[in-house]
């Protein structure tokens, strides 16, 4: 039964819906200055101009991407926050010796927390952002709401839950929430990356104008690659068109740096296990040509009809160089009359060859150079009466480059996932073979690939993929918020995602045998500082008072979280090797061996101070009111002076 509307009609929105249909372009987003909600709005200038046969003077006209709520974003994006990472051990897998992190909490604090850590490390950074299709946004960074929320500030619900007013995706989903929540993100990942760095977003036709134009202004248009279609199915359901596609947005820090660093390029399909069947018969035939040409032909006609080697069935010509293909060598049909048009003479008859009647595609430098080599890179036929060709060899053209259309079914996706956590918890995770593709693309085997939406995992379980197929120790940094599921099996979201990231592991490591693969992840989670922020007055305090304050470390914080509070305050690397040892009876942490060494105990003793600077580490952490005496305290700096002079000493 429907409820009766408890309010007013809201006649300003009505009105301006009546506007919008005329004039689609003169309505806006705007934030009601009372309620700080978004509202529909009328561009009045803009309205002026619709109706007037004239231009009509205004604001000044500039090119740029604007929305309510910009503004605060970005003095969000640059805002401090008092919080930190604490380890959790019993959530991690190898956690002593992995180099791949996991961080659970909201990726805008954990990309602040990263900032000095992995300031120009990154080499790719692949998203998949929530797509803005009418559903909750988890990210409450004051602009974005939940619908919940939104639909009861805007009376579009009542206490009970029940829908008021109808078309809540259209009046409530506003791009301006999205825009300010992937914007101060996109700025802060900006500085993560490396100047040859990679951006690549996944998104759908929602929000893809605006992404791009965020991404325009974030790493600059000029460097923007491309805007890659991804067919996701070959069929779908709809009342107009069927979309069967998103996108993955592709921009890169510096372009001329990625330039020089390489060019991006996939392996042919099919190229691969053509050249390790010519290989096989170069052992068997060594250079008998024909016999080997014999072979290949008789191997391809045996071949599936839809075996991706059939794709180079032309390759049958080789030499002491590789396997070849006998190419055009003529010049395009341009008629141009100045084409090449030299004599080549036959390597045994020693007269001219045939010329094509569009002359040769190399002028005769490079003809005297190609005839030079050993072997020579031009094909003959058994007389000068057939026109020579160029040899194309197949592995120096085994690569090509990435495709902006391509098809690759979803489907497989989701089953991959249930294999793994169960059916039902994420019905459109990724690919993790187009992400595979994409991690070998535009990375190499050291490089550090980061994703702060997470989502299900399918960014590592693909690195972890990746090196294992090519023995390389690629790394991933990970964060997820602990979004609540409503369900028993997996509380959060981040609790499927460590889940997936260890049954993934646990397959590619009986898969790798005796392969050394990093299948391992270090969990953090985002957590306010460990050190007490209290204030008072003097005459609110009394002896207790005083005593308690003794200790600015927060209680339940423990040695290990102290540590990595230490680390992300000093950039340390969140990965290295971390070793605890008992020296005078006091824990003492050793980072990396001698890079770091820390001890938060109590009761720290001279001797043990000057213990610790005979190892001359690089930095020395102790805690402020750690030491046994004021006086130890005190000697502390002139020890390591003295003993490590090139120590870096802080206390905490």
């Amino acid at each position: 039964m429907e409820k009766l509307k408890m309010h007013s009609p809201d006649l300003n929105q009505e009105n301006i819906a009546k506007i919008r249909a005329l004039f689609p372009g003169c309505v806006t987003e705007a934030r009601d200055k009372a309620t700080g909600q978004l509202r529909l709005a009328v561009d009045f200038e803009q309205l002026k101009q619709e109706l007037s046969e004239h231009v009509v003077e205004g604001a000044q006209e500039r090119y740029r991407l604007d929305w309510p709520g910009k503004r605060e974003a970005l003095a969000l994006a640059n805002a401090p926050i008092a919080k930190t990472l604490r380890p959790l051990r019993d959530e991690s897998v190898n956690y002593d010796k992995t180099r791949n992190i996991f961080i659970e909490g909201d990726n805008l604090e954990a990309l602040k927390l990263l900032q000095e850590i992995y300031l120009g490390k990154i080499k790719l950074i692949y998203l998949d952002p929530p797509y803005n299709t009418g559903k909750d946004f988890i990210y409450d960074d004051n602009f974005a709401q939940t619908s919940e929320r939104y639909l009861e500030a805007s009376l579009q619900r009542d206490e009970e839950g029940a829908r008021l007013v109808a078309n809540t995706e259209a009046n409530g989903r506003f791009h301006s929430d999205w825009l300010s929540m992937i914007y101060p993100r996109l700025k802060l990942a900006r500085n993560l990356l490396r100047s040859d760095g990679v951006v690549l977003i996944s998104i759908d036709d929602n929000e893809a104008d605006n992404l791009r134009k965020v991404c325009d202004e974030v790493f600059g248009e000029e460097n923007f690659v491309s805007q890659v279609v991804w067919q996701r199915s070959k069929k779908g359901d709809s009342k107009l068109i069927a979309k069967v596609h998103e996108y993955i947005l592709c921009y890169v820090r510096d372009k001329d740096s990625v330039l020089a660093s390489g060019l991006w390029r996939r392996p042919k399909e099919g190229a691969d296990q053509v050249l390790t069947k010519y290989a096989e018969l170069r052992a068997s035939f060594g250079s008998n040509h024909e016999a080997i040409r014999a072979e290949m032909q008789a191997w391809y006609k045996q071949l599936p009809k839809d075996d991706p080697c059939k794709a180079h069935k032309h390759y049958t010509w080789s030499d002491d160089r590789g396997l070849y293909f006998a190419d055009n060598f003529a010049g395009p049909d341009d008629g141009r009359a100045s084409r090449p048009r030299h004599d080549i003479l036959h390597p045994v008859t020693r007269k001219p060859c045939k010329k094509p009647s569009t002359g040769w595609r190399w002028d005769e430098e490079k003809t005297k150079w190609a005839l030079s080599q050993t072997p020579p890179r031009i094909h003959f036929g058994p007389d000068e009466s057939t026109i020579p060709t160029r040899k194309s060899y197949l592995f120096e053209i085994d690569s090509e480059p990435y495709s902006s259309v391509f098809y690759r079914d979803g489907r497989s996706a989701t089953l991959e996932v249930e294999e793994l956590v169960g059916k039902g918890w994420f019905p459109f995770p990724k690919n993790t073979d187009v992400l595979t593709e994409l991690i070998e693309l535009v990375t190499k085997p050291d490089d550090i690939i980061l994703d702060f939406f997470a989502g299900s995992g399918s960014t590592a379980h693909a690195v972890m993929k990746v090196n294992v197929a090519h023995g390389s120790k690629r790394r991933f940094v990970l964060v997820q918020v602990p979004e609540t599921t409503g369900r028993a099996e997996y509380s959060t979201i981040a609790e499927i995602t460590k889940k997936r990231l260890r049954e993934a592991g646990k397959r590619i490591a009986e898969n790798a045998g005796a392969a050394d693969i990093d299948i391992g992840f270090r969990t953090l989670k985002i957590d306010s500082s460990n050190m007490r922020n209290v204030y008072y007055r003097p005459d609110d305090l009394n002896q207790s008072d005083l005593l308690s304050m003794v200790d600015n470390v927060k209680d339940g914080r423990t040695s290990e979280d102290l540590l990595f509070q230490v680390l992300v305050d000093w950039g340390v690397d969140l990965t290295l090797s971390i070793r605890r040892e008992f020296v005078q009876g006091k824990t003492v942490f050793y980072v990396d061996e001698n890079a770091l060494v820390a001890c938060f105990d109590r009761g720290v003793t001279e001797e043990l101070v000057k213990e610790l600077a005979k190892r001359e580490p690089l930095r020395v952490v102790f805690r402020d009111n750690g030491f046994v005496s004021d006086a130890v305290k005190i000697n502390v700096e002139q020890i390591f002076r003295q003993l490590s002079p090139t120590t870096e000493v802080k206390a905490i």
